[in-house]
């Protein structure tokens, strides 16, 4: 039984690089602590206000649009 789970091991990681769940856990505590750090650092910055739109609303022919949006269907395949 112990032969059958040391092949199945060696199976599932070829080049014997040593991934256990400790090593995982380390690094992703790593990762976490970066990342907590990295925000920390970052000030906050009040949001800007839209900008307002610089064209005018137009009416649309919605057969002339369909027709459109099917023909860019087809050309670019979806």
């Amino acid at each position: 039984m112990k032969e059958l789970k040391e092949k199945s091991s060696k199976e599932a990681n070829p080049a014997g690089a040593v991934c256990s769940r400790r090593s995982v856990l380390r690094g992703s505590a790593a990762l976490l602590a970066g990342g907590i750090a990295g925000l920390a650092g970052c000030g906050k910055k009040e949001p800007q206000a839209a900008p307002p739109l610089p064209w005018k609303w137009t009416k649309l022919d919605p057969n002339e649009a369909g027709r459109r949006a099917y023909r860019n269907y087809l050309t670019n395949k979806g």
